[in-house]
């Protein structure tokens, strides 16, 4: 049996979400676990996008045996009109099989997520990753008010997990208050995988 490991997968198109991804897995190995990054192919209007089944640069694509053993999930999209990416959606709609036999029940995720606008559906697309993890009878893991960047941001930050203000151009890079809730996600994940797999956390 493989060591324990926190999935952080996410789908990407101007590189703020995977930076917060790479953020998230900064955390979580601090807390001592193994960060698996992983992404999801692009769809088209087509029945199936032909894609390589590696991607050209990046993490691999995400298998569902990488969701099926991770010890926790980090899941983050794109903000789309207030709801996740389609990419995103299409690969958590293909998971029905987990669902069936509770492979996910039990286990802590957290949700992240990037805007172009500072008010452009971060909450809503946040919530509503939330909900297919909710049905999978996972344990969410958002972030407490005890984070001093959650009070102090003037960027991206919710308690229902980190997220980005990009900018009207995407360039926005992540500013040191929503790095530290990234990293703040992770480390919470992780200590939490590591509380139900073990019974007792990673040495601090």
């Amino acid at each position: 049996m493989s060591a324990p490991y926190v999935l952080v997968l996410y789908y990407s198109r101007n590189g703020s979400v995977s930076e917060m991804a790479r953020q998230i897995a900064r955390g979580v190995e601090q807390a001592g676990l193994e960060a698996r990054l992983r992404t999801v192919p692009a769809i088209s209007s087509e029945c199936e996008a032909v894609a390589p089944s590696i991607p050209v640069d990046g993490p691999l694509y995400c298998s569902l045996d990488d969701l099926k053993h991770c010890s926790g999930l980090a899941l983050g999209s794109p903000t789309r009109f207030g709801n996740m990416a389609a990419p995103l959606k299409y690969f958590l709609d293909g998971t029905s099989n987990l669902w069936l036999t509770g492979a996910l029940v039990g286990k802590p995720a957290g949700v992240f997520t990037s805007t172009a606008s500072l008010h452009g559906g971060q909450e809503t697309t946040l919530m509503s990753m939330l909900l297919p993890l909710l049905h999978h009878g996972m344990l969410i893991t958002g972030l407490p008010y005890s984070e001093q960047a959650l009070l102090d941001t003037k960027g991206g930050g919710t308690p229902y997990g980190a997220s980005h203000h990009s900018g009207a151009d995407g360039k926005r890079a992540l500013d040191q208050h929503e790095i530290a809730l990234c990293r703040a996600l992770g480390l919470r994940l992780a200590k939490t995988a590591a509380l139900l797999e073990n019974g007792r956390g990673p040495e601090a």
